[in-house]
C-alpha cells in the first residue's frame, strides 16, 4: 500500500494519535483512505457502500487508536478491520442470493485478473482447490495464462494447439472456478476479500 509518510513520521502520528490527538487521526485519514476506498469499491462495485465503510473503518480505527501497537504494522491493522467490514457485507447481504452471488462474482472478476501470482498465497487455497479439479488440459492453459503470465499465443505453442483453443479452455476455466467458488460461498467470500485487502 502506497502511503504519503515514512515509517518515523507515522510512528508519530501512531503515537499522537494513541492520545487523543485528532490532527494525527486526520493525517492518517488522508494517508491512506484514497486506497482502502479503491480496494473496497473494488469488491463491492457500489461507491455508497464504499464509502459507508470507509468511513466505518475510520470510526473503528478512532475507537480502537487506545490498543494500536506501534510495532506492528498499521497496514495490516487496517486491512483486518476493512476486511472484517467486508466480509460483514456480504454477509448482510447473503440474505438477497442474487445480489450475493452478483457481489461474489465481482470479486472473484477482481481477483482473477490481478498479475500476482495467484500460487503461494496462503489466502487462494480456495482457488487452488478450483484449479486442482479442472481437466488437464485445462489446468495447463490457466497455469501457463493466468499463473505464468504466459500470452494466448506463447499458451498455444507451448501447448501444440491453436489461439482459439487456449480462448475457450479460459473462458471455461473461469466459469469453472466462478462456480466452484459460488458452491463454496462462506470461505470462498472471505478468502477472496482477504486476497484483495491484502495486495500491495
Amino acid at each position: 500500500m502506497k502511503i504519503l509518510v515514512d515509517e518515523e513520521e507515522l510512528k508519530l502520528l501512531l503515537l499522537q494519535l494513541k492520545q487523543g490527538h485528532e490532527p494525527a487521526f486526520n493525517a492518517l485519514y488522508l494517508a491512506y483512505s484514497k486506497v482502502l476506498y479503491r480496494k473496497i469499491n473494488s469488491i463491492v462495485k457500489d461507491e455508497s457502500v464504499a464509502d459507508e465503510l470507509l468511513q466505518d473503518l475510520f470510526l473503528k480505527v478512532w475507537e480502537k487508536r487506545a490498543w494500536i501497537n506501534t510495532d506492528l504494522s498499521f497496514t495490516s491493522f487496517l486491512y483486518t478491520i476493512a476486511n472484517n467490514l467486508v466480509y460483514d457485507y456480504f454477509r448482510k447481504v447473503s440474505k438477497d442470493k442474487r445480489l450475493h452471488a452478483r457481489l461474489l462474482i465481482n470479486a472473484v472478476d477482481y481477483y482473477l485478473q490481478t498479475e500476482e501470482n495467484l500460487i503461494g498465497k496462503e489466502t487462494s487455497a480456495i482457488i487452488q482447490q478450483a484449479i486442482s479439479k479442472l481437466t488437464d488440459q485445462r489446468r495447463n492453459v490457466f497455469t501457463l495464462c493466468k499463473i505464468e503470465g504466459k500470452s494466448y499465443q506463447e499458451a498455444a505453442a507451448a501447448l501444440g494447439i491453436s489461439v482459439a483453443t487456449v480462448n475457450t479452455h479460459m473462458v471455461n476455466s473461469i466459469r469453472f472456478i466462478k462456480e466452484y467458488l459460488r458452491k463454496n460461498q462462506e470461505i470462498g467470500t472471505m478468502l477472496i476479500i482477504a486476497s484483495i485487502l491484502s495486495q500491495k
